[in-house]
Order: structure tokens, then sequence, then C-alpha cells
């Protein structure tokens, strides 16, 4: 079918001509994504993809070709269309002008016909304004301030998603996914945001070539580099420092980024006068590098990488590491003027160790998760109104769930529990449409497998959880295989130019799983991928919103409900052991889900005063047959009421002004109900599970910066930031603890745990 459709639509346009290219940044040549193209005076219009490419096609003639970008000043050219054109442009940057910018045309409204639901774009600009714990500007946390997310609280990098667990959020790093997105056991997020060109989160219509989660997609993608000239930039911090050093390979040709980060607690413990404290180690570091280097008008090669570790001991009894690699080499190649290729070789990996020594115990326990991934992606632009993206990839995992190494000595037994090999692909196709002047849909299928695969022993259990069966598989076997197709369908319908009315659909299948029966995520929680026993998770989402801007686009309004079904969805029983665990399996049970809601977000975009007001009304609960006499409760991300307040404002040339203010209800929680006495010792009774509810939080963050002045002859550029975490020392609930009342054993006292009050930093960023 889609032959003949582009076919069609190749002899409509032979007396038609295409121009195309890449928009970058004139002052350092990075490629710009989500660039908006297009020819005045016409409807003919284009947005430049992942990679700075665009492509429009339109009749012989003069035209005026207009390109807009958040942040750089507008281009206008004039161009004669005679031929298929190729045509580079250059953006210049606000920043680096020296005078006021009037921006005379036209504000444009694409978030009001674009068809995609729930998609965010991050400004690094805005990000690096906004008030953070330590002054660590951190991506992830940022996020959280938007409507349909939630953090998982303090001490915690984890979020949820219209009310997906956290692990079920994809999170890639250009292109390369990250299984723990975590520094100092969740306070920080792992990502240095020096070294961040772009980020997009998918919440609603998810596009059809992502997969392999239920709930979001944050699409994280590294600088280029600048390849006009060297620079160097960092900033000194309270908690760590970082530095970036980037330029050209060759100039205008290729150009390369390194970007390193450390935390220094580890530095003060040494200064303690306490003798134990100095043997204690407490710190992180990540680097970040890229390179790239045209080939030639049409090719152009990237080669990015990331490594960040966190290490954590106290003496010699206790010491953990973890942390996350990833490698990307892309190939980006101008097939035609219509169609352009990426592919990608793409690796990652996450670990975890540690090491404990007590007595004449002395062993180390470890874990590993890896991929490689082969992607190859196409953009087929058939004409200004139709755009077809398809492609596929294939992924093997290896996951070592845990293996314990004992010296001879001690008490403990080295084991090992089998590692677990699954192969994962997925082939999908999608078309951008546009129907109308007011109706555009994107649709879209991905077809999805995973096939378990050996060497191992594989067990069948009963409803108990007991084991009733074995089996070997070997090399390469396949022990299950799961084939799923998901469609994807997003559409809009523009009321007028101002407002629109949108609806999506989206099935997404999760075929990696990740165990934990803590209240918060840790360095050790367990993936494991779907089995004979462990089914994929699927999600079906329906999305309906409404749109509208105000006073030339300075305005956004959108409010966004939805429904979410969740299938195969994955608890524990009591008393679960997961840890070490040949049988884990056995401790699992499985249910269903339902999630819904409704968001207002009200964002203004320009202006010496901006910011945005989120607030989400929601619902997330879990269904399981052996837990809560089958009935549906609440999951313990469910949080009925989410509220965040963001404020910008430029207060002159050299003061830049900004607070945050987030109020939630507190997550669910099973507390005891009731307590008895079995020979002295008390025993909690715990009863409905999810049953009760933590505290409300709620928290104001303020920050100011102040920027040294521009002068284009004085290359060397500096700011201070200083800032308030929990500016009114709120004391949120991090833990809350039940036991006897020491006056009254027939009492409970129950005992609270806050982590933060009154958190002020200090930052000096620097560029030369």
């Amino acid at each position: 079918m889609f032959v003949f459709f582009c076919a069609c639509f190749h002899i409509q346009a032979q007396n038609k001509f295409t121009v195309s290219g890449t928009v970058k940044d004139k002052q350092t040549g990075e490629l710009l994504i989500g660039a908006s193209v297009k020819l005045e005076g016409t409807n003919i219009n284009a947005v430049t993809n992942g990679y700075g490419f665009y492509s429009i096609t339109a009749a012989k003639g003069a035209y005026a070709i207009s390109v807009n970008y958040a942040g750089f000043k507008s281009y206008s050219q004039k161009i004669d269309i005679q031929s298929n054109t190729q045509l580079a442009i250059d953006l210049e940057s606000i920043s680096t002008l020296l005078s006021e910018v009037v921006v005379s045309t036209k504000r444009r409204n694409e978030n009001i016909a674009k068809p995609l639901m729930g998609v965010e774009k991050l400004s690094m600009k805005d990000l690096n304004n906004l008030p953070v714990l330590l002054g660590e500007k951190d991506v992830l946390k940022s996020m959280q301030l938007l409507p349909g997310i939630k953090s998982a609280g303090d001490g915690n990098s984890g979020f949820y998603v219209r009310g997906g667990s956290a692990d079920q959020n994809l999170i890639l790093l250009d292109e390369a996914p990250v299984y723990n997105a975590s520094h100092l056991l969740g306070f920080f997020s792992t990502f240095n945001s020096d070294a961040i060109k772009d980020v997009t989160l998918y919440k609603g219509g998810m596009p059809a070539q992502y997969g392999g989660r239920l709930s979001s997609v944050v699409d994280i993608k590294m600088k280029d580099g600048n390849n006009k000239d060297y620079t160097v930039s960092g900033g000194l911090g309270l908690i760590s420092s970082r530095i970036n050093i980037e330029g050209p390979i060759v100039k205008d040709n290729g150009s390369f980024i390194i970007s390193g980060r450390r935390s220094y607690a580890d530095v003060f413990l040494k200064l303690s006068p306490d003798t134990v404290m100095k043997k204690n180690t407490l710190y992180f570091y990540d680097l970040n590098a890229k390179a790239n280097y045209k080939l030639g008008k049409k090719d152009r090669l990237f080669l990015s990488g990331y490594f960040g570790r966190d290490v954590l001991g106290f003496g010699e009894s206790f010491g953990t590491d973890w942390g996350n690699l990833t490698g990307t080499l892309r190939w980006n190649h101008i097939v035609s003027d219509k169609i352009f290729s990426n592919t990608s070789l793409i690796y990652s990996d996450y670990s975890y160790k540690i090491k404990i020594k007590s007595g004449t115990d002395n062993f180390k326990i470890t874990s590993q998760i890896q991929d490689i991934n082969l992607k190859q992606d196409f953009d087929f632009y058939v004409n200004n109104n139709n755009k077809i993206k398809f492609g596929g990839n294939i992924i093997r995992h290896s996951v070592s769930p845990g293996r314990i190494t004992a010296d001879a000595s001690s008490n403990v037994q080295s084991s090992e529990v089998q590692n677990r090999y699954s192969i994962e692909s997925a082939l999908y196709v999608s078309h951008e449409l546009t129907v109308s002047k007011d109706v555009n849909i994107i649709y879209g299928m991905r077809l999805s497998n995973l096939s378990a695969i050996g060497p191992g022993n594989y067990y069948q259990y009963d409803q108990n959880g007991n084991a009733t069966d074995t089996t070997y598989y070997g090399k390469g076997k396949t022990v299950a295989s799961y084939w799923n197709l998901e469609p994807r369908l997003s559409a809009s319908y523009q009321l007028t130019e101002e407002n629109s009315i949108k609806f999506s659909y989206n099935r997404n299948i999760q075929n990696l799983h990740l165990l934990t029966n803590s209240t918060t995520s840790t360095p050790t929680d367990l993936w494991l991928p779907s089995t004979n026993n462990v089914k994929p998770e699927i999600s079906d989402q329906i999305s309906l919103g409404y749109y509208k801007n105000f006073k030339d686009n300075q305005f956004e309004l959108s409010i966004e409900t939805y429904y979410k079904w969740l299938q195969n969805q994955i608890d524990y029983r009591n008393g679960a052991d997961l840890q070490a665990n040949d049988n884990v399996e056995s401790e699992l049970l499985y249910g269903n889900g339902r999630a819904y809601g409704i968001e207002f977000y009200l964002k203004k975009k320009f202006g010496k005063f901006n910011g945005w007001v989120g607030y989400t009304l929601s619902k997330t609960e879990r269904r399981f047959t052996e837990i809560n006499n089958g009935n549906y409760f609440p999951a313990k991300q469910d949080q009925t009421h989410n509220i965040s307040l963001v404020g910008i404002y430029k207060l002159n040339d050299r003061w830049t002004l900004s607070g945050t203010w987030v109020y939630n209800t507190g997550n669910a929680v099973t507390f005891p109900s009731g307590k008895y006495h079995v020979n002295g010792q008390t025993v909690f009774l715990y009863t409905e599970r999810n049953g009760y509810r933590m505290p409300a939080y709620h928290r104001l963050d303020l920050a100011a910066t102040w920027e040294s002045p521009r002068n284009k002859n004085r290359k060397f550029q500096s700011s201070w930031t200083y800032g308030l975490y929990n500016a009114y020392g709120r004391e949120n609930a991090y833990i809350i603890q039940f036991k006897d009342d020491p006056n009254d054993p027939t009492k409970t006292v129950a005992e609270q745990t806050s982590l933060f009050r009154f958190v002020p930093s200090i930052t000096w960023n620097f560029k030369f």
C-alpha cells in the first residue's frame, strides 16, 4: 500500500523541486533539532529532524525561505527554485548579539497544529536558571516540574509518568539506554547539563520509532562540539565541579566535545578530625565525549560515549560502586533530497559491585546488564504533506543477576545466579500526514519480539511459587518468544489558528522488568527480561486534549486527559527475597492496573517574566488476585494532586531571578494496622495494601544568577548562581518508622525521618 501511495505522489511531484539541507548554530556549528523552515506566503513548511535535516518541495519560482528556532534570530533568504537544491542555513544566537533584537516575524504556533500529544522539549536555557539542590543543574529533576510527571521523592532521581512505575521510562542518551540514571543514591541524575543539546520527553502519543517501555521516553542528545573555535567552560560548586572542552577537529568539517564532572565529598571527609570518617569514601564522577566528522556533503559520522560511576564506602567493612557505560557509533547519510538515513551501533552497560568485610567474612556481590543494539532509521519526505519514517533494530540483552565471590575463610559461600540472555527486535513504520490545513495525523505500527534464549535452566512454578519442573536449554536455543503489534495514532484538528483539539491512542510493550521491593530505587535493583514465566508488560493509553495560544503565541494552554490500561504488572509475595536468588521468578505475582487523570498546563514563553503552572489530578491502581482480596488498591506512586509553579524573571542584563514551588499528595504506603506480642517481641500486623498515605509534600526553591557584562572583545564570560533549596524549611517525610512507645509499650509511636532543610548553594560558572 505504501509503495502505491508513494508512486502516486511521485507522479504528482514531477514538476516540483526539493530544497533540503541542515540548520546549524552559526557560532558553534551545532545542528539544530526542531527548527521551523517555511516558504513565506505558502503553507509549505518543515521541521528539522533529530540531526538538523529538513526537506521541502515546491513548484518552480521565487520564494522567501524563513527559519525560526527558540533562542535564535529569525532568518530569511530569497531563493529561486529551478532545480533540486541543497541549502545549509546558519542561525545566529540571540545571546551572542550585543544589541537588542526585535523579531518581526510572527511567532509560530506549531504546538497547535502538530498532532503529537504529551510532548515536551526542555529548554537548556531555562534549565540553567532553575533552582536545584546544591546548585547541580539536573535534567531529570527539572523535568519533574511538568504535569503528569511525579517525583519519586527526596533522595531519588526516579520519576513516575501517568501512573507508570519508575522502570517504565525509557531514558536514552544519544540513542543508548541508561538503566540507572542517578548519582549519590538518587540525589542527582547522571546527566551533566553542560554536555546536553536537546531533551525531548514523550509521555502521551509516543512515535512508532520508540519502544521497549510503557510510560514515557526521555530522548537526550549530546552536543556535537564547536566546529568553529576552541572553547573551555565549566563550573565550581559546593558539591562538585565540572569542565567542558570543545573545538574543531577540522574547522567546519568536524568537532569534538569532552565534558567531565566530579564530586568531592570525599575530600571533606579526609579533612575530618575523626579517624573513622577519614576512611570513608563518597563521590561520583562522569565523563561525556563525542566527536563527529563530515565525510562529504551527504555523509557524517558520530562517535559518542558516556562513563559514570559512584563510589561509597565505610572504612574497610563496606564498599559499593555502580555506574553506566554507553557508546554510540552513528552514520548519517543523505540518500537523496527526500530520504535521510541514520545507522547506529549502540552499546550499553550497567553494573554494580558490593564489598563486605566482617570478621572472617570477606566477600563481594556483583551484577550487570549489557546491551548491543544495531538500529536503522529512514526519513522519507514524500512531499510537504507526507513524511514516512521507517526502520528497525535488534538488541542482544545479557543479564547477570548476581554473583557472590567469597574468600575461602568466609562463612559465606560463593554462588552465582545463572545469566539470562534474550534477543529483542522490532520493525516500525510511521506516516505523518497533513490531510488539510486543519487536520494532521500521525499513524503507525510497531512489530516487536522478545526471544528468551539459552544457555540456562528454566523453571515452571505452581500458583504458590513452588518449582514443579526444570528444563535446560542449550546456547542459542529459544526458551520463549513473544510477538506483539503496537499500533500508534495521533491526530489534531485545528479549530482556529490559535486553538485545536487532539486525540491519541498508543499500545506499548515492555520486555525488561525492574525487580525491587524497596520503597525507593536503589543501585542493587535487579533487571530481568521476559521468560517462560514473566510475560511482556502491556499498556494501552488513550488521550484527549485541548490546546490554545494567547497573545501572539506568548502564552500556551493545554488540557489533557488520559486513561491507561496495564497488563502483566509485577508485584511480590510477602517476604520476597530478590537478591542472589536463582528462583527469583517464584517470588513474583502478576496482575493488571489502570491509571487515569487530567493535566492542566499554562506556560508563558516570551518576555522578561517566563514560567509555567502545572496541575495534575490523577488516580493509579493495581489489582492482583493474591493481594487485597483481589480488589484494586492504590499503587505506591498514586498521588491525587500534583502542583508545580515555576517563575523566571530577567531583572536586567546582569540578574535573573527564579523560583519553584511544588506540592503533591503523599504516596500510598502500607502501614501497620495493629500489633501483638509474641515471647516479649512486638509483631506489627499489616492488612490493606497501600491503605495509608505519607504526609503531603511541598517545597519552595529560590535562585538568583548574576552574569558578567558581555563584550565582543572579551572572550571570557562568567556567572554566579546563588540558590536556596527548601526555602521555608519544610520537613518533608522521607521515611516513617513505627515502634513501641518507650513509656507505654501498649502504644505505638511513629518516627519521621527528613532529609533537607534550608540547603543553600553557590556555583561559579565560566567560559572562554
